[in-house]
């Protein structure tokens, strides 16, 4: 059985930084393409972050190109998500998904998504 749980979630001022951590049971992460995404109150989820599985390659949204880094921990059956120079529009619960498939392709696209975590709350104050 397929789980995924995050955690690495909090409260920071704007500016500062986060690690977020996405753990996998049931599964080998390192094969498989992980997903960020993100929803705050009142709004859609919207996509992050995505590793494609064996290169490795990371994708990014827009809105968080050059302050998120996406990565893999191979030892500890995770992926991590390093959120820099936070914003108060960062504030938003995170998930992690995967559909275990091996590429980013349609990455956005959360209906893609079979597995998900429960989320971690991060919360950015300016």
């Amino acid at each position: 059985q397929v789980q995924l749980a995050e955690s690495g979630g909090g409260s920071v001022q704007s500016g500062g930084s986060l690690r977020l951590s996405c753990e996998a049971s049931g599964l080998p992460m390192d094969y498989y393409a992980i997903a960020w995404f993100r929803q705050a109150p009142g709004k859609e989820r919207e996509g992050v972050s995505c590793i494609s599985g064996g290169d490795d390659s990371p994708y990014y949204s827009d809105s968080v190109k050059g302050r998120f880094t996406i990565s893999r921990d191979n030892a500890n059956n995770a992926v991590h998500l390093r959120l820099n120079s936070l914003r108060s529009e960062d504030t938003a619960v995170y998930y992690c998904a995967t559909d275990l498939v091996m590429t980013c392709g349609s990455r956005w696209d959360d209906e893609r998504y079979d597995y998900w975590g429960q989320g971690t709350q991060v919360t950015v104050s300016s």
